[in-house]
């Protein structure tokens, strides 16, 4: 009898393991196990537990803006520590969101202020609608900067470049220069993974403080693109996307690079722009979430997105900002073809080296302003 009840005893704690080792979540890792198998079995399977029907009513939820439910406690990065950099979240995408999510960071520009943004390739890219943020950019009495392709393209020539401007609209809401018009400045990398030199527009420096507008969706090469890629790629001269895009090996050609590299780079030339910039007190990030398309704004046919649009996030810190995105994306419904393309590219790896160099921080506080 004494054998019997340890017998069973054994059995229960086997039991009580397979089922908490069944019903645990493993974040971003267990949701690319799961991906994985979806891939090979041909199916379009959902994420397990990402389904918003899962969600305790006794848990702390966001509403995205498409109308699901996300628990914090699934955001593989989520912490609830005081000492995180803050992510502030909105579920509305309207002009007066981007200014309230604005006001939230408390943050005062001082001299010039940049804006930087994507002016979107034609005919039909996802970039920010000027309508999305002209109160904004004029609450700030910004100039909206951008710099001129390495790829081809409509923007590849500065007059053409400031023709995209003004067809998309911005010229309409505010001053609008292209930063490398006049070439490139150099500016020091320290600490670095693969770059010691980054190579912004020529005009960076006429500018004392930046706020930059990000439209976060997917990149053909990047695997994402938000405040890393804006302040990185986005902020580059021709000559500094090639830079970056090769992982510093070339200043004229914009392949042959490896793909880690290249992740890398666009940490290493986001911290030379945030150390620049007063250790990042004059810089602040604000992502839109919207037309969650897998490819990139400088694509004028993307794809269509899979996934409804989620909300507006903004922080002091572009790594925290850019994890909380990704993290969103991993807990959302229709994910399936936007975690392979940042799969496919290693595009967590940038978030990886930013941390790792000091840009910023992968952990973060979520601040739902819905609330």
């Amino acid at each position: 009898m004494k054998r019997n009840r340890i017998v069973l005893l054994v059995l229960l704690l086997v039991f009580t393991a397979v089922v908490t080792g069944c019903t645990s979540t493993g974040g971003q890792q267990a949701a690319s196990e799961t991906l994985s198998k979806a891939d090979a079995s041909g199916e379009d399977t959902q994420i397990e537990g990402t389904s918003p029907s899962d969600v305790s009513e006794d848990s702390a939820v966001i509403v995205t803006n498409g109308g699901s439910e996300i628990r914090l406690s699934s955001l593989e990065y989520y912490v609830e520590s005081e000492d995180a950099p803050v992510v502030y979240y909105l579920s509305d995408i309207t002009p007066e969101a981007m200014v309230e999510i604005y006001n939230a960071l408390e943050w005062t520009p001082t001299g010039r202020v940049a804006v930087k943004l994507s002016t979107g390739e034609p005919p039909a890219s996802n970039y920010l609608r000027p309508e999305l943020i002209a109160d904004l950019v004029q609450l700030v009495d910004g100039t909206i900067v951008e710099c001129n392709t390495a790829y081809g393209g409509s923007r590849s020539e500065t007059a053409m470049h400031y023709q995209v401007a003004e067809d998309h609209g911005f010229t309409d809401i505010a001053a609008v220069q292209i930063q490398d018009e006049n070439g490139s400045m150099t500016l020091p990398v320290e600490g670095g993974t693969v770059l010691s030199e980054n190579y912004v527009g020529a005009a960076f420096a006429d500018y004392d403080s930046y706020l930059v507008l990000s439209h976060f969706k997917g990149h053909s090469m990047a695997g994402f693109g938000g405040a890393i890629k804006n302040i990185s790629i986005g902020l580059g001269s021709a000559e500094g996307k090639c830079w970056i895009h090769t992982g510093g090996t070339s200043r004229t050609s914009f392949w042959g690079g490896k793909q880690d590299a290249f992740c890398e780079a666009m940490g290493d030339a986001g911290k030379s722009v945030s150390d620049y910039l007063g250790n990042g007190e004059r810089i602040v990030y604000i992502n839109v979430m919207n037309r969650l398309s897998i490819d990139c704004d400088c694509s004028g046919n993307p794809e269509e997105p899979d996934m409804h649009d989620i909300g507006i996030l903004a922080s002091v810190d572009p790594v925290a900002l850019d994890q909380a995105c990704i993290d969103l994306v991993w807990n959302s419904e229709g994910n399936r073809s936007f975690i392979k393309r940042v799969e496919s590219r290693n595009g967590l790896h940038t978030l990886e080296n930013a941390e790792t160099i000091g840009l910023g921080n992968r952990s973060y506080r979520l601040v739902d302003l819905d609330d």
